[in-house]
């Protein structure tokens, strides 16, 4: 073997190889200006959001309680640690690592079957989660949950209400038929009439957003920022990155496919951090 030859594979040994960890820590320790990218952190959390729960899936939005208990066992036996989204958000906004393995579980919409079988078993096991309200739906449609419920969620602790807009437009739709400032103003009015709403019923802050049916743009992104709000969720599905636009998170749609082996299969992969990248301080 060439001298060069030899040197890459030494690098890639190196650099991949299970020495890499060890070499990194090793470092760290000996050059304290030496710090990894991204303030420290290389995580991939991925953002789990379901919308309604019942003893069998009836359509693609319902996830089964069987397969829901079934998901929690394995993220608790995994030893994946499940964090608020909030604590998610802080780390994005302040550049800070997370634990390893996290997992932040979210809800849309208010369907009652979050509050009668989503709730109690994430007491159970100790999870938190955020829950994505359209204000006009609560204690209106017969499907969903009374404001008295969110009351008692929101005092629990555990359970963090945050922000769906106010009746779940299609703002790719509202767009199209809409002048430009008869949409504007549209736009503000959603943000702006939830986040009020919301922080009139449960007396606290409101201040993140999950856009409806995952549609955002730089404009909409703009409203948001002026409305209050200081991070935004959609539906793309991948893991959260310390880079990303913290205006556009991704989150994954669960449904009733991703049970057993899959479900566990797509925690690994969800939640492998990146190569971690070095750089001079």
């Amino acid at each position: 073997m060439s001298g060069t030859k030899r040197i890459g594979a030494s690098r890639r040994y190196l650099t991949r190889g299970p020495f890499a960890a060890a070499l990194t820590a090793l470092l760290f320790s000996l050059l304290p200006g030496l710090a990894p990218a991204s303030g420290g952190s290389g995580f991939s959390v991925p953002i789990l959001v379901y919308h309604k729960f019942s003893a069998t899936a009836s359509d693609s939005m319902t996830v089964s309680t069987q397969a829901f208990e079934s998901e929690l066992d394995i993220m608790q036996r995994g030893g994946y640690r499940v964090i608020p989204l909030s604590r998610l958000t802080d780390a994005i906004l302040n550049r800070t690592g997370l634990p390893p393995r996290s997992i932040v579980i979210t809800a849309d919409d208010g369907n009652e079957s979050i509050y009668a079988e989503m709730v109690p078993r994430l007491k159970r096991y100790g999870f938190p989660a955020t829950l994505f309200i359209y204000p006009s739906a609560i204690s209106n449609a017969k499907w969903a949950m009374t404001w008295q419920q969110l009351m008692e969620l929101q005092n629990n602790g555990s359970f963090d209400i945050q922000s769906h807009t106010y009746w779940h437009p299609d703002f790719h739709k509202d767009k199209q038929r809409l002048s430009p400032s008869a949409y504007k103003d549209d736009v503000e009015w959603q943000l702006r009439h939830s986040k009020q709403v919301l922080e009139q019923k449960l007396g606290r802050k409101i201040d993140l957003l999950a856009w409806p049916f995952g549609i955002c743009d730089e404009f909409l992104i703009g409203e948001a920022r002026q409305a209050g709000y200081r991070a935004g969720f959609t539906i793309e599905r991948r893991s959260v990155r310390p880079a990303d636009n913290v205006f556009s998170l991704p989150r994954y749609i669960m449904t009733n496919a991703q049970q057993g082996r899959t479900f566990e299969r797509f925690l690994e992969q969800a939640t492998a951090a990146p190569p971690m990248a070095l750089s001079m301080q």
